[in-house]
């Protein structure tokens, strides 16, 4: 539950152009489609993934960590970090699991990105289903205990010899693809209306510098 008294005093210390950018924001963002990061060790690469997504729209991204400790390089993601909702599994025996159960209970279906499989090729992939986009380890692609238990396999037309896509330029093409049809479409895509409250309500608070102290201020002018 949001206080909204909290939240119009904290608006107060956002500009008009501000809270304008946040709202027009929210009505473009999606979590219809996800995307995973399995592995993935190359901070670039994983940050290079979140500006992707924060560019096109998608709010969630899932970070499994098994060897692996992802980190997101500010330099690259530009602050894009700032704005989704990132959600790492490195606490238990199988973290992999632990993403696909959850991914699974929130009603996505399962898509493994790889080029090597019988795979659909993106311009026939069926966007009308909660899709989360599986990207593995730069050099092995998604693991196959990821690839056995997938709901399908995904992969980029390619005519060339080299037979795959660094992991951020494969990201970027799907995402840019299976988005660009989403807004085209009559699929009811776009964030709930609690869920838009929800994140503007972060979004401002992760907006003002020294939020804590504000905070702070505004709770001890209430007890007053």
């Amino acid at each position: 539950m949001i206080d909204t008294d909290f939240l119009k005093y904290l608006e107060g210390f956002v500009t008009d152009k501000r809270k304008e950018t946040f709202k027009k924001v929210l009505d473009e963002r999606t979590k219809h489609f996800t995307v995973v990061l399995e592995d993935i060790y190359q901070p670039h690469n994983s940050s290079a993934v979140v500006r992707t997504c924060d560019i096109f729209g998608v709010q969630d991204v899932h970070v499994i960590q098994n060897k692996y400790s992802s980190k997101v390089s500010r330099y690259v993601a530009k602050g894009s970090q700032k704005w989704l909702d990132i959600k790492k599994y490195n606490q238990g025996a199988n973290n992999t699991q632990d993403c696909l159960d959850t991914l699974r209970e929130e009603g996505y279906q399962i898509i493994a990105t790889t080029p090597h499989n019988e795979s659909c090729f993106l311009h026939e992939f069926d966007i009308t289903k909660k899709a989360a986009f599986v990207f593995g380890v730069e050099k092995d692609g998604v693991s196959e205990y990821t690839m056995n238990q997938a709901d399908g396999f995904l992969k980029i037309p390619m005519v060339g010899f080299t037979e795959s896509l660094n992991i951020s330029v494969a990201a970027a093409i799907i995402l840019q693809d299976i988005t660009t049809k989403l807004r085209a479409s009559n699929i009811d895509w776009q964030l709930t209306t609690k869920e838009k409250e929800l994140l503007y309500f972060d979004w401002v608070q992760k907006s003002i510098k020294s939020i804590e102290k504000i905070t702070e201020r505004y709770h001890n002018e209430i007890m007053k």
